[in-house]
C-alpha cells in the first residue's frame, strides 16, 4: 500500500491533499504538534515539533512522498518576533526533515517542500516563469530564498526532490477565498489598491492535483504551482462580485488597506503586491488545469 506523509499537514492544504488521497486508498500520516484521532485506518495523526529528530523519523521509511507544508502563517504583523518565527519555521522543519530521510534505511522516493510564488519580485507586465522570473530582495522574498536554499543544500541521492512555488490557493474551507468572499457580500469587494496588481491564483483541487502530477511524473525540481491565467486585482475582485451576484463593491485604497491592515493585524503587502507567476513547467510537462480561470474556479467553490 502507497503511503504519504505531511508534515504540518493538519492546515488548510493539509487537509485538501487528505481529502484528495484517502479515496485513492494511500495511507497518509500527519505530522503535527496536535495529535487528534481520526476513526480512520488510513490516517493517523503523528507528534513532532518541526526541530528535532525523534519517533516520527520511522514513519519516513519507505515511503511514496514526503510533503512538507510547515510554516508559520505570514497572515501576521511583520514584528520582529513574526519575522523569526516565519524564517525559523519554515528553514527548521526543511532540516530536521532533510536529516530525517539522510536516516532512512530507504528513504522515500520523493520529497516536495513548500515554497511560494512571492519569491519572484512585483511584476505588472514580466511574467515570472521558472526559468526566467526575477527573484528580488526584502523580507518575504529573502525567506523563500533561505526557504529553498535549505531545502537545496540537503543531499538525499536516493530521493527525489521538488520545491513548489505555491501562489493563492482559493478553496471552499480556507486560505484567502473566505475572507474576500466575505469583503464582497457585505459591499467592500471593490478593487484594492489600483487594481493594476496581478494575482496568481490556482484552485485547491488543481493544487492537489498537481501535486499527484508531479509524484506519479517522477519530477523533480522547482515548480510554480499556480494557474495559467493571472489577471489584475480589479479584475479579480469585479469576477468575484459577479460570480456572486453582488453588484457593487466599494474600493479600497492604498492609505486604508494599510490602515486596515493594522487594526486586524496583517500586512498590506499580501494584497499590493503585484504576483505575476506563470507554471510553465508544468504545462510543459502536459499537465491540465481543471481550473484555468478564476470565473470557473469561483463557481466551483461557491455551488459547493
Amino acid at each position: 500500500m502507497k503511503k504519504i506523509v505531511i508534515a504540518g499537514g493538519s492546515g488548510f492544504l493539509g487537509k485538501a491533499l487528505i481529502n484528495f488521497y484517502l479515496p485513492k486508498n494511500y495511507e497518509i500520516v500527519v505530522l503535527t504538534r496536535i495529535v487528534k484521532e481520526t476513526g480512520n485506518d488510513m490516517l493517523r495523526y503523528v507528534e513532532w515539533n518541526a526541530k528535532t529528530l525523534d519517533i516520527w523519523l520511522s514513519e519516513l521509511e519507505g515511503i511514496e512522498a514526503l510533503i512538507n507544508l510547515t510554516g508559520k502563517s505570514v497572515d501576521c504583523r511583520y514584528t520582529k518576533k513574526n519575522k523569526a518565527e516565519i524564517l525559523n519555521s519554515r528553514v527548521q522543519s526543511t532540516e530536521v526533515l532533510g536529516q530525517a530521510i539522510q536516516a532512512c534505511a530507504v528513504p522515500p522516493k520523493v520529497w516536495m517542500n513548500s515554497s511560494t510564488a512571492t519569491i519572484y519580485k512585483h511584476s505588472l507586465d514580466t511574467k515570472m516563469t521558472e526559468a526566467t522570473g526575477i527573484i528580488g530582495d526584502d523580507f518575504s522574498m529573502n525567506v523563500a530564498k533561505s526557504w529553498e536554499k535549505t531545502f537545496h543544500q540537503i543531499k538525499t541521492p536516493r530521493t527525489q526532490k521538488i520545491a513548489l512555488r505555491t501562489s493563492i490557493v482559493l478553496g471552499k474551507n480556507g486560505g484567502a477565498f473566505i475572507p474576500l468572499k466575505t469583503l464582497t457580500k457585505v459591499g467592500l469587494g471593490g478593487t484594492q489598491g489600483n487594481g493594476n496588481q496581478k494575482v496568481s491564483w490556482i484552485h485547491e483541487h488543481d493544487f492537489c492535483r498537481a501535486v499527484n502530477f508531479l509524484l506519479t511524473e517522477n519530477k523533480a525540481g522547482i515548480f510554480n504551482v499556480t494557474a495559467p491565467n493571472p489577471l489584475p486585482n480589479k479584475h479579480f475582485m469585479q469576477t468575484l462580485r459577479h460570480v456572486l451576484k453582488v453588484p457593487f463593491g466599494l474600493p479600497q485604497p492604498k492609505w486604508l488597506l494599510n490602515f486596515g491592515a493594522r487594526i486586524i493585524k496583517t500586512e498590506a503587502e499580501l494584497i499590493l503586491k503585484s504576483r505575476f507567476v506563470i507554471p510553465e513547467k508544468l504545462v510543459a510537462a502536459g499537465f491540465q488545469f481543471n481550473y484555468p480561470t478564476a470565473a470557473i474556479a469561483m463557481k466551483e467553490i461557491i455551488s459547493r
